[in-house]
């Protein structure tokens, strides 16, 4: 397989400030010149291929042109490399906004689809090219198109400057590279080996450490530090780390709120959720209030078991103070360290212990090698002067079927981009890089997907070493890779996780579940020391910690839906960072010392998931529901891996995960209920419609309670 040579060659990552905006511009001229000539056709002559075809080619061409181009804000390290992609983007958002604005060009749509359908050639297209023609048209009608001419340049100015907020919002946001210092003393109970990894210095005649806000530095002084101040202190920091997003942020929802007037929508989250599965606000709010309404009581109860022992833990290490409160402060600079605790005294599992049987240079690998044996695909790295990436430490693969013998068995190219540095995008997230197509000349074009991820570095004493989080989240974002490489599309538009927002989620969450696995804990664990895996006694051990305090996480990420949800359903603006806080504290059941504008972190909610965070937890419900009736049986089975390669993967957005006898599946135990949805995906994989009962047991257990 060594041998074997891909079909396309991937791109080039040398580019100079320069070309990123000549190649934009480029690009941006040659997509408006198939623009200019759709327009220009008569109306008798606008059919399939006189009009969408070319529109989705030159789409499908400027996306693979422009998506590389804008990548590097992320992840260069030149500032000026990333300013210019920063300006391509851009560039390419106002270019967008411009092409969806242009009805002389959806005048032509209106006209191919009316000729399509008159002469019963709409029938006689596949089922993509249909859903191409309405997702086109659609596109159209949900721009503002219809609107009079003089109100159509009001809404492009607005959409323009969204557009432009947004862009500046996440620059701030990739680009954050504070930090706050800690004497030695104060670090107390922060493992050596991450403290090892800390700055340090002298100041004040005295030595500090300079923690970052990067997951690896700062989530362990959350989760360790024994002193109380430290963690609040460190706390209130990382939420004001990006306070300068907050007039941002307030501007983005006082355009999103006129956009939606002017385009007939009663609240922005009606826009949004349209296309998604909810199909509207309102049915994302009753999710919301359902699910939080039944985790309440459980979120209560294991509050007062972490209230119980912060009390213990304070009489213990000195006499109760007004440190100790009848209300936690917030989830993570108090909630993760009792959490922590909680999980030491009741189950006796240490995590800094389990972290030693994660090294990245195993977990990586065996990650890779569980993925290609269950989906039948094969990763060759390349390497040496054949390399070509952003930066040295990244990855390269060429992804191939299994068993490929020449170049009709090449699937891709994948990148994994796995340590923090500075300026670098400071989460875990997959970027669909290149998508997947067929060419005109009937070739095709294949797809790239790049992983990047902010994991520990190793230390002086210790490799890389990953918590049993970091596994769960690589091995979920490896499944949004999977997505992006395994669809087989006909149309760009329609590839990979071009799926609805609130079911993107569910093949990647479904995928978690292999983490809480005997065999594969065992499997993908090795001592770093000592080369042997997970004990079985270990592994009973992290199996039960998964569902503990599930209430108060479930309630947290209900808080950034209900938050999200709200904000872009109210009318009027109102202190965004009084709300944020107030709305943390009903929740969460949690709260913080003094209010800090954590809005201004809230990448989500300008990244693409505006009114889209409830996602999350909604697509859960197909995800428990997939995993527990295909997978439970044997997750390892690459028959079963087929079946979700073929059913779940494959299509990619190019079939609805709804069929008209529309239902709403909502937190209730009665499932999926209303006006009756199938859910087609999941129909299609399970046999049957979904329902909410795997999800429910997950939380609450097999025998449903009282108000269930």
């Amino acid at each position: 397989m060594a041998s074997l040579v891909p079909p396309q060659g991937p791109p080039r990552w040398d580019h100079t400030p320069e070309e990123v905006v000549q190649l934009t511009k480029q690009a941006i001229t040659q997509t408006k010149a198939i623009s200019d000539q759709v327009a220009a056709l008569p109306p008798a002559t606008c059919n399939f291929e006189t009009v969408f075809l070319p529109l989705a080619n030159a789409d499908a061409e400027f996306e693979a042109i422009t998506e590389p181009l804008a990548f590097y804000q992320n992840v260069a390290t030149s500032k000026e490399l990333r300013d210019a992609s920063t300006q391509a983007e851009q560039l390419q958002r106002d270019f967008s906004v411009e092409e969806s604005m242009r009805l002389d060009v959806f005048q032509a749509k209106l006209a191919a689809e009316k000729n399509l359908r008159d002469s019963g050639a709409f029938e006689k297209l596949t089922s993509e090219q249909q859903r191409l023609v309405e997702k086109m048209v659609l596109d159209g009608r949900r721009a503002g198109l219809a609107l009079p001419e003089e109100e159509r340049e009001i809404l492009m100015a607005l959409k323009k400057e969204l557009s432009q907020v947004t862009v500046e919002f996440m620059k701030n946001f990739n680009e954050e590279d504070g930090h706050i210092t800690f004497t030695r003393g104060e670090l107390e109970g922060v493992p050596e080996d991450v403290i090892s990894g800390y700055t340090k210095r002298n100041e004040a005649d005295k030595e500090v450490y300079d923690v970052t806000f990067k997951t690896p530095d700062i989530f362990p002084v959350f989760r360790f530090a024994v002193n109380p101040k430290t963690r609040q202190i460190a706390y209130d920091a990382f939420e004001a780390r990006l306070e300068v997003n907050v007039p941002l942020l307030e501007r983005a929802l006082d355009l999103r709120r006129r956009i939606a007037a002017m385009l007939g929508y009663k609240t922005w989250a009606d826009y949004v959720t349209e296309v998604k599965m909810a199909k509207t606000g309102d049915a994302a709010q009753t999710f919301v209030d359902e699910l939080e309404a039944k985790l309440r009581p459980t979120g209560i109860k294991e509050r007062e078991a972490l209230l119980s022992l912060k009390k213990e833990e304070h009489e213990k290490r000195k006499p109760l103070t007004k440190i100790y409160d009848s209300i936690l402060p917030d989830f993570f600079s108090v909630n993760r360290y009792y959490d922590r605790l909680f999980i030491e005294k009741t189950l006796n599992l240490d995590d800094s212990l389990v972290k030693e049987y994660f090294p990245v240079s195993v977990v990586v690998p065996t990650i890779l090698s569980i993925y290609q044996a269950l989906l039948g695909v094969k990763f060759v790295e390349i390497t040496g002067e054949k390399k070509d990436v952003w930066h040295p430490e990244v990855q390269q693969f060429a992804v191939w079927e299994k068993g490929a013998e020449d170049a009709s068995g090449f699937v891709g190219y994948c990148y994994l981009d796995l340590f923090p540095r500075a300026a670098k995008y400071s989460h875990a997230a997959v970027w669909g890089l290149l998508p997947g197509y067929q060419l005109p000349s009937g070739k095709r074009h294949f797809p790239l997907t790049a992983m990047v991820a902010n994991l520990a570095k190793p230390t002086p004493e210790r490799p890389a070493l990953m918590r049993h989080d970091d596994v769960t989240t690589f091995f979920h974002e490896m499944g949004h890779v999977f997505h992006g490489l395994l669809s087989r599309t006909r149309y760009a538009r329609f590839h990979g996780t071009s799926v609805a927002r609130d079911f993107v989620e569910a093949p990647s969450q479904m995928l978690e579940n292999w983490c809480w696995e005997p065999r594969v804990l065992e499997k993908m664990s090795s001592h770093y020391e000592r080369q042997e895996p997970l004990s079985t006694d270990l592994i009973a051990k992290i199996i039960k910690s998964r569902y503990v305090n599930v209430g108060l996480f479930y309630l947290r990420q209900l808080f950034f839906a209900k938050f999200d949800l709200k904000v872009h359903t109210d009318k009027e603006p109102t202190d965004y960072t009084k709300l944020w806080n107030e709305m943390r504290e009903t929740i969460s059941l949690v709260k913080g010392g003094t209010p800090q504008p954590g809005q201004g972190t809230f990448g989500h909610i300008v990244g693409g998931y505006d009114a889209g965070y409830y996602g999350y937890t909604y697509s859960l419900v197909f995800a428990a529901d997939m995993y527990r009736t295909v997978f439970k049986q044997d997750p390892l089975s690459p028959a079963l891996g087929k079946l979700y390669r073929d059913k779940i993967l494959l299509p990619g957005g190019s079939r609805d995960e709804v069929e008209s006898l529309k239902v709403r599946c909502t937190a209730s135990g009665k499932g999926c209920q209303g006006e009756s949805i199938l859910i087609l995906y999941a129909q299609d994989f399970l046999g049957r419609p979904p329902n909410s009962d795997a999800f429910l047991e997950e939380i609450f257990g097999p025998s449903p309670t009282s108000n269930l």
